[in-house]
C-alpha cells in the first residue's frame, strides 16, 4: 500500500483529498497545525485503519523527517492566505519557511512533492485565459493582500530549483477557485462561502465594488481529482500546471444564483474599494487555460457551478440545524 503524506490536511482541500486517497487504498498521513484546518473536517477518518494524523507545524523538520519515511508522495497543501486583516509577516515566514522544510525532507528521501499554489500569482495580468507560461504581475509592495502571492512565487521557484538542481520530482498546481464542503465559512473561503453563509443568515450580500470582477469557481470534487492524476502521472514531474474551471462568472452574478438558491430575502448591498481599508486591490478577472491539464494527464472539471453551489449550500445548512 503506498504511503502518502498531506500537509494541512485538516483544512478544506486537503480533508476532502485525504477521504478521496483512503477510497483509492493509499495508506494517509495528515499534518496539520490546525491554525486554518478543522478537526471536524477530519473527524470521519480518524478511526480508519490507513489513516493517521499528526498534529504539527510543518516547519518542525524532525517531525516531517519522521513522517515522510517510506512515503511515495507528498502533498504540500499547509499555508497561511492573503492577509486581509494581518499575518502580513506570518504568512510570508509560514509559506516560505514551511515550503522549504518540506522540500529539503523529500529530497532527503528522493520523495515526488505535489506543491499547492494559487491563481493568485497571476496577479495583475490582463492576458486572458492565463497560462502557466504566463508573466506573473505582482502589485504594489506595500500592498499586503500580494504578501500570499509573492510568497507563492518564491515556493514556485524553491521547488523548481530543488528539482532542476537536486532532481527532487517535483509538480506545481495553481488552483482557480476551490469551492464546496469543509471551506473556509468566512472570506477565506471565498466569495461564494460568505454569500452563502450571509443569505442563510438573511443579511445583506457584501460585494466588493461593483461586481463585476469575474472569477472561475472549480468544485472540490475536480480539484482533488486533479491532484490524484497529478500523483500519479509522471508526465507531470518538473510542470507547473493550472487546475480549476475555465467558466467565468461574474460576483454580482454569482450573488445573485445563490440568493435564488437559498430562497433568501438578503439584498445585494455594494461596499466601495475605498471602505475596504488602506490600499485595497483586486483583480478584474481570473480564468485558467487548461489545456495543459487535459494534455498530460486528461484533467477535465465535471461538476457545473450550480450543481456545486447545490452541495455546497446543503453543507453550510448543517450549521444552521
Amino acid at each position: 500500500m503506498q504511503k502518502v503524506v498531506v500537509t494541512g490536511g485538516a483544512g478544506f482541500i486537503g480533508s476532502n483529498l485525504a477521504e478521496l486517497l483512503l477510497k483509492q487504498n493509499y495508506d494517509v498521513v495528515v499534518i496539520d497545525n490546525l491554525s486554518y484546518g478543522s478537526i471536524d473536517n477530519i473527524k470521519p477518518l480518524i478511526e480508519h485503519g490507513n489513516f493517521h494524523f499528526v498534529q504539527s507545524d510543518i516547519r518542525q523538520k524532525d517531525v516531517l523527517e519522521r513522517v515522510f519515511q517510506k512515503a511515495q508522495c507528498i502533498i504540500h497543501l499547509a499555508a497561511y492566505k492573503i492577509p486581509r486583516h494581518g499575518n502580513w509577516l506570518e504568512t510570508l515566514m509560514v509559506n516560505n519557511d514551511g515550503t522549504k522544510a518540506v522540500l529539503e525532507c523529500a529530497c532527503r528521501f528522493g520523495i515526488k512533492t505535489v506543491l499547492a499554489s494559487t491563481s493568485d500569482v497571476y496577479g495583475k495580468n490582463n492576458k486572458l485565459p492565463f497560462t502557466e507560461n504566463d508573466n506573473l504581475v505582482m502589485g504594489s509592495p506595500i500592498v499586503r493582500r500580494w504578501a500570499y502571492a509573492a510568497s507563492k512565487v518564491f515556493d514556485e521557484q524553491l521547488a523548481m530549483a530543488y528539482h532542476d538542481e537536486r532532481e527532487l520530482p517535483v509538480v506545481i498546481l495553481r488552483f482557480f477557485g476551490s469551492y464546496g464542503p469543509h471551506n473556509h465559512r468566512s472570506w477565506w473561503g471565498g466569495p461564494q462561502a460568505i454569500f452563502i453563509e450571509q443569505a442563510l443568515k438573511g443579511e445583506p450580500l457584501a460585494i466588493h465594488g461593483d461586481g463585476k470582477q469575474t472569477r472561475s469557481f472549480c468544485y472540490v470534487s475536480d480539484t482533488i481529482e486533479g491532484i490524484r492524476l497529478t500523483m500519479e502521472s509522471d508526465k507531470a514531474i518538473g510542470q507547473i500546471i493550472n487546475i480549476g474551471s475555465a467558466k467565468e462568472i461574474d460576483i454580482l452574478s454569482l450573488a445573485q444564483i445563490i440568493v435564488k438558491m437559498t430562497e433568501s430575502k438578503s439584498k445585494i448591498q455594494f461596499m466601495p474599494y475605498k471602505d475596504l481599508g488602506k490600499h485595497y486591490e483586486d483583480v478584474r478577472r481570473r480564468i485558467p487555460d487548461l489545456t495543459k491539464a487535459k494534455r498530460l494527464f486528461g484533467y477535465k472539471p465535471k461538476v457545473p457551478l450550480e450543481e456545486g453551489l447545490k452541495r455546497t449550500i446543503e453543507w453550510h445548512k448543517g450549521f444552521y440545524d
